[in-house]
């Protein structure tokens, strides 16, 4: 690309993708070759404790010399509700009855927010990557002003023109664009307000709107669908369900199996999996949560319940309860190896852009 984007060229980025973080399923292996390959790879973080999140950094910096992405979660922590998390186990009991397993007495708060974690944050400062971005919502001003200081790059995840707005005000350098295509989860700050904008409106509304540069993220599978968000005001793309076949993912056999079959033609939104809405491969969480009453507890809690009923399940070769996270455009998912996928989408893009 001749006009490379500034914040681009300032990385020295080849190519306008951005390997999507996928918590639990990119890995430092994932991570590097995609950077190695001239694009932006990425690794999410939200799921681990500091030290393991540290060691993931690590790993990746020790496989590539070139940027890559750090990826936070920033959700509002759990109020924990007793009686809400009852009730939820209640209605799972029978799920764990049917693989003669026992439902936790309670849930735990699994995941730690990035917001006011001076020792997580303080771990990405000493760390360094060249990248930070952030998911459902924003850290506190000083982390951004750290980061920017520290002259790191950040980029976070906007659902509409609100939360561009945010970002925008809050001196972040790029804003993700996620429409409600995108594999995993909804990046809302507040869930209850999701508007559930599609890639292409959204695209175009935050590249006419805000001064940042916007990547648009969502659906987007091949070189014709890069070309398109390019040609809708984007800078770059970020792409997740893509790379979920290469061999450096690190998606479990039944995971890639699905992702191969007529399934991968059904994901749907659900927060009856983590306690957020995130979009996957609709499978009997899907349904549970559909024919539930009650309110659900907060995230990470209802992730708790549900990673234990996949345990007692995948224990006996069920992958039912599997958080199988994908996109709309699963079904075009191809198996290569990553560095062969950056290579194949940049020949295709050029094709486009004829």
């Amino acid at each position: 690309m001749s006009n490379m984007p500034l914040w681009m060229a300032r990385l020295g980025l080849q190519h306008p993708i951005i390997q999507a973080p996928m918590a639990g399923t990119s890995t430092p292996q994932l991570a590097a070759a995609v950077s190695n390959a001239g694009a932006l790879g990425s690794v999410g973080i939200g799921a681990y404790g500091v030290d393991q999140a540290r060691q993931h950094i690590a790993q990746t910096q020790a496989l590539t010399t070139r940027p890559f992405n750090v990826n936070l979660f920033c959700h509002q922590t759990a109020t924990p509700d007793a009686e809400r998390e009852a009730q939820w186990l209640r209605y799972l009991a029978p799920e764990f009855a049917r693989y003669g397993a026992q439902a936790p007495s309670g849930l735990r708060c699994i995941y730690e927010s990035a917001v006011g974690n001076a020792q997580l944050q303080a771990m990405v400062l000493q760390q360094k990557p060249a990248v930070v971005s952030f998911h459902f919502g924003l850290p506190e001003q000083s982390f951004i002003d750290a980061l920017r200081a520290a002259d790191i790059t950040t980029l976070a995840c906007a659902t509409n023109l609100d939360e561009a707005r945010l970002i925008e005000q809050a001196g972040v350098d790029v804003i993700v664009a996620q429409g409600m295509e995108a594999g995993g989860h909804r990046g809302t700050f507040v869930p209850e307000q999701d508007r559930l904008m599609g890639m292409l409106a959204l695209v175009q509304l935050l590249a006419r709107e805000c001064r940042l540069p916007v990547v648009a993220a969502g659906g987007i599978m091949d070189g014709a669908g890069i070309a398109a968000a390019l040609q809708l005001g984007a800078s770059a793309v970020q792409m997740g369900t893509a790379f979920i076949l290469c061999p450096e993912s690190a998606a479990s056999p039944a995971y890639r199996a699905e992702l191969q079959s007529d399934q991968a033609q059904h994901t749907a939104i659900t927060a009856a999996i983590s306690g957020r809405p995130a979009r996957g491969m609709f499978n009997r969480l899907h349904q549970l949560g559909r024919d539930y009453a009650g309110p659900l507890p907060a995230y990470p809690m209802v992730y708790d319940a549900g990673k234990a009923l996949h345990q007692a399940a995948s224990a006996q070769g069920s992958s039912d309860y599997a958080a199988h996270w994908a996109g709309q455009g699963a079904p075009l998912a191809r198996a290569m190896p990553a560095q062969q996928l950056v290579q194949t989408l940049m020949q295709e893009l050029h094709q486009h852009q004829k």
